[in-house]
Formats: C-alpha cells, sequence, structure tokens
C-alpha cells in the first residue's frame, strides 16, 4: 500500500476513537441532549444530600422516571431542596417517598422513588414530604469505628477490674 492510503486509514481510525470518546465522556457525565418528553417538577426536603448531583436520575422500581433539576439550601430550614423533572407519562400518588440512594457500594447517587396508597396523585409543583437521606459512608465508618473503641474500653475496663486481687 502506498504511504498516502496507510495516512488515511489511519487519521480516519484516530477521527472515529476521539468521536468515541468524546460520545461517551458527554453519556457517562450526562450531558448528553434529553429527549423532548414533558415533565413537570416536584420537590423534595432532605437533611443530608451526600453526593447527589443536579442532572442526577430518578428511578422508581429501577426504572427512570425523571431528573434531578435543581438543588438549593433553604435558608431557613437549612435542608437541601431538591427539584425533581419527573416525565409526565409517570403519576406519583400524594403520599410518594423519596430517598437517596447509591449505585453499587460507591457509585453514584440517585433518588428513588416508591410508590404510596393514596388514590390522589402528586400535582405538578407538590412536594414530596416523605424523605430520607443520604448515607454518607464517612459517617458511618466513624459510628463504627467509635463504638468499637468504646466498646474496647468498656471490656479492657472489665478485664481489669477482674484481674484486681480480692481483699
Amino acid at each position: 500500500m502506498k504511504r498516502s492510503t496507510i495516512d488515511l486509514w489511519v487519521g480516519l481510525f484516530v477521527a472515529i476513537g476521539i468521536a468515541s470518546v468524546v460520545f461517551l465522556s458527554l453519556k457517562v457525565a450526562n450531558l448528553t441532549p434529553q429527549s423532548s418528553t414533558q415533565s413537570y417538577t416536584v420537590t423534595a426536603d432532605f437533611d443530608n444530600i451526600g453526593g447527589l448531583k443536579v442532572k442526577a436520575p430518578v428511578k422508581s422500581a429501577g426504572v427512570l422516571v425523571g431528573r434531578v433539576s435543581n438543588i438549593q439550601l433553604d435558608s431557613k430550614t437549612y435542608q437541601a431542596k431538591v427539584t425533581l423533572a419527573i416525565d409526565k407519562q409517570y403519576q406519583f400518588s400524594r403520599d410518594v417517598s423519596a430517598e437517596i440512594l447509591t449505585a453499587g457500594l460507591l457509585g453514584e447517587q440517585y433518588i428513588g422513588l416508591t410508590e404510596g396508597g393514596d388514590p390522589d396523585t402528586l400535582e405538578p409543583g407538590g412536594k414530596i414530604t416523605l424523605t430520607s437521606s443520604a448515607l454518607v459512608l464517612e459517617q458511618l465508618i466513624g459510628k463504627f469505628m467509635t463504638s468499637f473503641a468504646e466498646k474496647g474500653s468498656s471490656d479492657s475496663s472489665t478485664h481489669a477490674d477482674k484481674a484486681a486481687p480480692q481483699q
């Protein structure tokens, strides 16, 4: 083959590689253009959102039903006010519950919705009142280590009492 033909094929291969890396990067970062489905917004207040980010998925029974559209700190209650954009095709009851979950042990955080039993549906602009905050791994490890240290110190004092000679 001629040198120019080889250069053309290598250039084409590199261009396709760069385009696929850009596409995958946008897909992973949730920056790909969303479909033009209609949605409605609802809000939910959380004490701790952990690493939840704007454009994080909102799922119900593992199915993507929307995205997080905004996160703000309420200056009166000092809670995180999360705005969810839910696809219009999914209607939830007024007593739906929302919790912040993690995909895998250290994966991305998302909001999981669990349907309630109220026959009335949540209106656009409504508020989800039943919420569970994110479990922060660092806090769990800290609590475990603290309880382990307290247990260790109480065990050593018990052993010291048993080892002391009786008079």
